[in-house]
């Protein structure tokens, strides 16, 4: 499956490096140029900004949204909002206020783009041992989006799949 990734940081860039070894295609972007490199030369696609990252997924799009809580994700969701189409899905996976995910998948909702909220735990061990997710939205998106839920959060053993 192909995800956007925006945010390269250590959970985003592990994020995205435990998907491409599970046979995953990920397109990145990160402000730090040096952050896109790294990954790009692991596989990952490079972007050069919101627009291009959106410009070189196939539709139906997902992108991932891996920042800091506040105005740094609200910016990047405003700014894929504005280019991406009907649905296309958002994904935030850093630790926003509910509140604030209310407020964005409501607006997303009214140009036809779902919206989920992917509180994610794991830190950086999460790239070996998987992540704890805990994922709300609505059920055809969280469907859709399953086999990158699936290899982020597998569950191992007796641990039951987050």
């Amino acid at each position: 499956m192909q995800l956007g990734m925006v945010g390269l940081g250590r959970m985003g860039g592990n994020i995205v490096r435990r998907l491409m070894r599970s046979g995953h295609a990920c397109v990145v972007y990160d402000r730090n140029p040096a952050a896109v490199d790294s990954l790009a030369e692991e596989r990952a696609t490079p972007s050069s900004g919101l627009e291009d990252l959106v410009a070189r997924l196939d539709p139906p799009r997902a992108v991932w949204v891996m920042l800091p809580a506040g105005q740094a994700t609200d910016d990047a969701v405003r700014s894929l909002g504005g280019c991406m189409e009907p649905g296309d899905i958002i994904i935030d996976g850093g630790n926003s206020f509910y509140k604030d995910d209310v407020r964005r998948a409501k607006a997303l909702a009214e140009k036809g783009i779902r919206y989920l909220d992917v509180g994610t735990s794991g830190g950086v061990w999460g790239i070996e041992r998987g992540y704890c997710m805990m994922i709300g939205g609505d059920k055809p998106a969280v469907d859709r989006l399953d086999p990158i839920f699936a290899t982020l959060a597998p569950g191992i053993g007796d641990i039951p799949r987050t």
